[in-house]
């Protein structure tokens, strides 16, 4: 079975198929001064568009992880618009974990595994 890369660098590549499933590298948001409903809601936009360069969407989603800054300031921010944002039936497998991150103005980063239509 083949492995198809995109978006790929010399150190990693955004997507990754294989076997039928999606592999996201750790997505941010755009705007590293804003606060965590926005860097969550940049994150998830940039994961639908993604997840459609790779032929798949949200509704398939297959397993998460979120990485905050700060769990205890960042944890109810981020879930009020990560719930607005998944389609009801559909939750992942999920693990939340408070983590420094590559830059100190990133608040969340999300790791996704989806499959394929």
């Amino acid at each position: 079975m083949s492995v198809q890369r995109q978006l790929t660098n010399e150190r990693m590549s955004q997507i990754v198929i294989h076997n039928g499933t999606v592999y996201l590298a750790g997505q941010v948001g755009d705007d590293m001064n804003a606060g965590i409903e926005q860097q969550t809601r940049e994150t998830l936009a940039n994961i639908e568009r993604l997840l459609d360069l790779a032929g798949t969407d949200k509704s398939r989603l297959l397993s998460v992880t979120i990485y905050l800054k700060d769990i205890d300031a960042h944890f109810e921010g981020m879930n009020a618009v990560w719930d607005q944002w998944l389609p009801k039936g559909v939750a992942p497998a999920r693990a939340t974990v408070e983590a420094k991150l590559c830059e100190p103005q990133i608040l969340v980063e999300l790791s996704v595994v989806a499959a394929l239509p």
